[in-house]
């Protein structure tokens, strides 16, 4: 995760009963799964929502929780 980018955004969107993390670098993007972002991706713990490690590391690099 070392060359992540900065200033990307971040979604949950409902698929089902559960949440995903949706991501885009730049605001005209449409949203995107974060499993298509392999190299960002990190195993979650059980039980959690799907992205929820993923989410909290974009976080610490300076990207935006956006509100669905």
């Amino acid at each position: 995760m070392a060359n992540i980018p900065t200033g990307g955004q971040m979604l949950w969107k409902r698929e089902g009963n559960d949440r995903v993390l949706h991501l885009r670098h730049h605001a005209l993007e449409p949203w995107r799964p974060y499993e298509d972002f392999p190299e960002y991706s990190l195993p979650d713990p059980t039980g959690f929502s799907k992205g929820i490690t993923t989410f909290l590391a974009l976080l610490k690099k300076g990207w935006t929780s956006i509100k669905s």
